[in-house]
């Protein structure tokens, strides 16, 4: 190890994931048990999709709910047909081996399911074509947003989000995520939270990692899939809670950027943030500047829906014990 190599790991050392029961290649095994080559394909090129979902832990109940599993696997079957790769197994026998997964973890707390499928191909060249491929899925505690619970802070990013013909917007393709990354770095170095993305036609696209909503004038406004966004399927749900719980109209049309600074609410989507108040925007000061009524209300109404206590929800979620 070089000297430079030495210090740097010494200020930072490296933090291994815990030896959690995951699945890989057709087996279910031990995390620290998988190993990945240094010529895979993947790792040099980005050549890869994955998705996930979350589970819910309720406490009261003793239960673990996991949201919109199914349909989490359907939404990566489409990733990996872009890309030309097949998902093994059926929708429903992935959710059954997420299951076994969970239990042998006995997870207790929210958790984030990651399922992941790529070129493991070992060789120098960036290529789709006859190549190996693996797949594996893995969980950990779903704490990383822990934080932003009173609203965030962001900054409308000088990256452009990556354009549908240039990288498929709609797949979750590995590669596509340093766009997001660079977004994200930018935002945090100025000292914001987040960043929110504009597409290459100057519209309002989405953060790196979240779909995006607007509430304006007694309506809600968010950029539609062509927009090149993420179809999220915390969006989707959303979209639901709006149309039939606050019965308010919601559109879905192209949205300027000053747009932002004067609406009345704003507010994020997606598995890993759930519905998050954004309360600045470039120092712009979103509504009184506090998370607003229609934000605060979904908030409750998803909690609700995750752990199985809105009636007529019950479908979006499966119960693990």
């Amino acid at each position: 190890m070089t000297t430079v190599a030495r210090a740097a790991s010494e200020a930072a050392p490296r933090v291994r994931h815990p030896n959690t029961w995951v699945y890989f290649d057709g087996d279910i095994c031990r995390y620290h048990d998988v190993h990945i080559g240094l010529m895979t394909n993947a790792l040099h090129y980005g050549t890869g999709v994955y998705d996930g979902t979350r589970a819910y832990w309720d406490g009261e109940h003793g239960q673990l709910y996991i949201a919109q599993g199914v349909e989490h696997f359907e939404r990566m079957r489409r990733s990996a047909k872009t890309l030309e790769m097949t998902l093994p197994h059926t929708n429903e026998e992935l959710l059954d081996i997420t299951l076994e997964l969970i239990r042998r973890n006995e997870f207790r707390e929210d958790i984030y399911i990651r399922p992941i499928l790529f070129a493991a191909t070992e060789e120098i060249g960036c290529r789709l074509d006859n190549i190996d491929v693996s797949f594996a899925i893995y969980l950990a505690p779903a704490n990383r947003y822990a934080a932003w619970t009173d609203g965030i802070r962001c900054k409308i990013s000088s990256w452009r989000r990556v354009s549908d013909d240039a990288i498929p917007a709609r797949a979750k393709a590995t590669g596509a995520y340093i766009n997001c990354a660079l977004s994200k770095l930018e935002a945090t170095a100025s000292g914001f939270d987040e960043a929110i993305m504009l597409n290459r036609d100057g519209h309002v696209a989405e953060g790196p990692v979240e779909n995006i909503f607007m509430v304006k004038k007694g309506g809600i406004v968010t950029p539609p899939l062509g927009d090149d966004i993420v179809e999220g399927l915390t969006r989707g749900m959303v979209l639901e809670l709006i149309r039939d719980e606050l019965d308010l109209p919601v559109t879905e049309r192209s949205i300027q950027r000053t747009e932002l600074y004067s609406c009345d609410e704003l507010f994020f989507t997606g598995t890993g943030v759930r519905v998050t108040s954004i309360v600045d925007v470039d120092d712009r000061r979103i509504g009184d500047g506090t998370e607003g009524p229609v934000t605060k209300r979904l908030k409750e109404l998803f909690r609700a829906a995750v752990l199985r206590r809105l009636p007529g929800r019950e479908h979006w979620t499966v119960p693990v014990y």
